[in-house]
């Protein structure tokens, strides 16, 4: 799940988008930060940071809730992910693994 805070803090916001995205209810208080990414797209766009959180537990059973963003929930290994994964988020995978708190993305391209 990704998405944009909107004037709330970052965990409240993954416990929005959780539910509204995927249908799924997260404790705030079971939210670790796992891994941060800096990334800029292309010279032209704006840096981003993503925040990337592990949650402990969850309740619900993931269901697509934006179609047009998303076509299915599965569960995969890490290590065998699919080639069509968004790069900041198998980037952000590759350091949970590596155990790296943070990487960055794009910045060589400006």
């Amino acid at each position: 799940m990704a998405g944009h805070c909107e004037r709330e803090e970052a965990v409240a916001c993954l416990v929005r988008e959780a539910q509204e995205e995927a249908g799924l209810v997260v404790e705030p208080n079971d939210v670790h930060l796992v891994h941060l990414v800096h990334l800029v797209d292309s010279p032209s766009a704006r840096p981003r940071i993503a925040l990337v959180f592990r949650a402990g537990t969850w309740s619900g059973t993931p269901a697509v809730r934006e179609p047009d963003r998303c076509v299915e929930w599965r569960f995969w290994n890490p290590k065998d992910l699919p080639a069509d994964v968004v790069p900041y988020t198998r980037q952000a995978i590759e350091g949970v693994l590596a155990g790296r708190l943070y990487s960055q993305r794009g910045w060589d391209r400006r």
